[in-house]
């Protein structure tokens, strides 16, 4: 257990960027509010600003870097006393912040009898931007006159209506089929769940205005037709899904008129008929670098499903956590899934001290997958292997090859954090792992990362450098030999194409593929999969996260493609590149209007397009310990992203989709303050 001591510590830091003409310089400084000094004391500090390694440390030492957790010791023989502030300044990051969420966001003080204390940590200032710091969503405020009279996101294939009547105070839904029951049943939880007092769905005697739904032949999946009288609504659909996409709707355009009557309306006559211009409409939450509960992912599905966005990739593995219960490996969420000081994985990423975390049992995901499949939403896990494993190896070291002499390390800072690929131990433990997860997700896409393997990855493991030899020859085992205890801290460090280390994974990954396909899986990966061109491109998808050129190369390959380049589509990349913007920008930036009118397939041919499945957009939580931060970055970019993904591009319109953004839900409530 934390022990805790009377006594007030506060963490200030600030950077100095190169921009301002000066060296780029990282100050922390502690100061002690309490009643007593402390001397032979630690500072220990999470990011994403992450230290580099080699950077000198003026008035301080760093002691311990881990990824983004730094351990920092003040001169021999100091004392800070009551009331005094002891700073430090770093000389040297393994990359620069660029918003006031990648600076110091959680510390403590390890004090001379090895108890730790939390500290206050302020936001992360900057010289040369003094704007107010910003968090909670855009507020996108609904205009007297709006380009449209319904409000609808996405925005459908053809709205003809016509005519006005008094906005229904709900609807009344009438099914006589097993499917159509099914899609009103799960429309009225989904409104009851984001909208409780509403009463969007009510029967004939509160008011409820008749809705009858239809099983139609002739229909695509999702799609879906509604016509309006003055008596009553009709929605035709092929299958429980199209039902309930025209019934989500139904309903966005009864809020819009009960809301706003002087903007919107509800029609009296005509109808709308649609279809989603891509099949696969996905996003992908990242639940290992910020841990969020099973109610937290659920009402997110809800929102998903209210913007007919039908793909959910749950990120549950990665080097800073493992969430799911897996029963054959226990450790696996006894150690993998918990951060704090002195447990096998220190405090990360806005983590204090206090031990942290969370995971997934077997009924939670179940639940999930349930409520999802309710919803018209598959759910896609991802465990991210062979690299970013250090949470996994952590709780499972036998796996490492125990003559592995010497260290390498990831882009993000981690050591030693790749699954052997020679070792048979490797390949037992994740036929087991995915046995059980397949059994979890009928959905049968199992992702499997493969993306940001170090290029010193198994550079110290005799047995990967033998195999090494006998597949590459003794130049390149050589060659990867001598890349063994070089820290690597670029956006270089994972540009493996043609080392040692690709061809390695190359074996790793078209082992585990072809075991997936034995078990009727299509192997989900992010484009690194490609490295080697060993797997089936027939039982696999590629999510391309680099750029639209790349993804179109690989479609050119034959490989089917989910566009998500990281400058665009990654809902962590900050809304502008001000200081007072939350989120990072490494990848770039983009606000909802830049990610509206992005074009995933521009300069694709038509070839290439045949290998398009859709679009997805990714939450990366490493700014996401402020759940402000998350309604600020996640919407309504989320929205944008739908639109793309379902709207034709000659239908879509900026304009229109502001316009009606305000009506959206999100998910923390949390609203930018003006």
């Amino acid at each position: 257990m934390t022990k805790t001591m009377r006594g007030n510590f506060r963490l200030e830091t600030f950077w100095v960027p190169a921009a301002t003409g000066e060296a780029p310089v990282y100050s922390i400084a502690l100061t002690n509010d309490g009643d007593q000094p402390i001397s032979d004391f630690t500072l220990c500090v999470s990011g994403p600003a992450r230290i580099d390694p080699a950077a000198s440390v003026e008035g301080g030492r760093l002691l311990v870097r881990l990824s983004n957790h730094a351990e920092f010791a003040p001169p021999p023989g100091f004392v800070l006393q009551s009331g005094e502030t002891w700073t430090m300044k770093a000389h040297g990051m393994s990359y620069h912040p660029k918003h006031w969420t990648d600076g110091a966001n959680a510390g403590y003080v390890v004090l001379a009898d090895r108890s730790a204390v939390p500290v206050t940590v302020a936001p992360t200032l900057a010289k040369g931007d003094n704007a107010p710091l910003t968090r909670g969503a855009v507020v996108y405020p609904v205009p007297k006159v709006a380009p449209v009279t319904v409000s609808i996101v996405p925005w459908p294939e053809k709205v003809a209506v016509s005519g006005v009547i008094a906005p229904p105070a709900g609807f009344d839904l009438r099914s006589e089929v097993i499917e159509a029951d099914a899609a009103a049943q799960a429309f009225a939880k989904l409104a009851q769940a984001l909208f409780p007092v509403e009463g969007i769905v009510r029967s004939a005697a509160e008011g409820g205005f008749p809705v009858s739904l239809a099983v139609r032949d002739g229909f695509a999946p999702e799609s879906y037709k509604i016509e309006f009288s003055a008596t009553g609504v009709t929605i035709e659909a092929g299958t429980r899904t199209g039902l309930l996409y025209g019934l989500i709707t139904l309903g966005q355009i009864l809020r819009a008129a009960r809301q706003y009557p002087e903007t919107f309306t509800f029609p009296a006559a005509g109808e709308i008929v649609d279809a989603p211009a891509l099949g696969w409409r996905g996003v992908h939450l990242d639940v290992a670098r910020q841990f969020y509960g099973t109610a937290e992912v659920a009402q997110f599905l809800r929102i998903l499903a209210w913007n007919k966005l039908n793909r959910f990739h749950w990120h549950l593995s990665d080097d800073e956590a493992w969430r799911v219960e897996i029963d054959a490996y226990p450790a696996l969420t006894e150690i993998g899934a918990w951060r704090g000081h002195g447990l096998k994985i220190p405090p990360l990423l806005g983590s204090g001290p206090q031990m942290t975390g969370g995971y997934y049992s077997k009924a939670a995901i179940r639940e999930i997958v349930a409520l999802a499949s309710s919803l018209g939403i598959a759910v896609v896990p991802e465990i991210d292997v062979p690299g970013h494993c250090y949470a996994m190896l952590q709780a499972i070291p036998e796996l490492r090859d125990p003559d592995e002499a010497g260290s390498y390390y990831s882009v993000q800072g981690f050591p030693d954090n790749c699954l052997n690929p020679v070792r048979e131990e490797t390949y037992q433990v994740l036929e087991t792992i995915f046995d059980e997860l397949i059994e979890l997700f009928p959905s049968k896409i199992i992702h499997i990362g493969a993306d940001e393997v170090p290029l010193g990855a198994w550079s110290g493991s005799p047995m990967a450098l033998a195999r090494l030899n006998e597949v590459g020859g003794k130049a390149m085992a050589d060659a990867h030999a001598a890349r063994l205890n070089v820290v690597t801290n670029t956006h270089g460090a994972d540009e493996i194409d043609g080392s040692g280390a690709a061809v390695l994974q190359a074996e790793f990954l078209a082992r585990i593929q072809a075991f997936l396909a034995s078990r009727g899986c299509v192997t989900g990966g992010w484009q690194e999969a490609a490295h080697g061109n060993v797997i089936d491109k027939t039982k696999s998808t590629l999510f391309g996260w680099r750029t639209v050129e790349a993804s179109a190369a690989l479609a050119g390959e034959g490989y089917d493609m989910v566009v998500c380049p990281g400058q665009v589509y990654y809902l962590d990349m900050a809304n502008s590149q001000a200081w007072s913007e939350p989120g990072a920008s490494w990848a770039g930036w983009s606000d909802p209007e830049k990610l509206y009118t992005f074009n995933p397939v521009e300069g694709w041919s038509d070839a290439q397009k045949r290998h398009l499945l859709g679009v997805q957009c990714c939450i990366w939580s490493e700014p996401m310990t402020d759940r402000g931060v998350f309604d600020r970055l996640v919407f309504p970019r989320l929205s944008a992203l739908a639109e793309t993904g379902w709207t034709l591009p000659k239908r879509k319109s900026f304009a229109r989709f502001a316009a009606l953004a305000g009506l959206m839900p999100i998910l923390y409530g949390i609203y930018e303050k003006p």
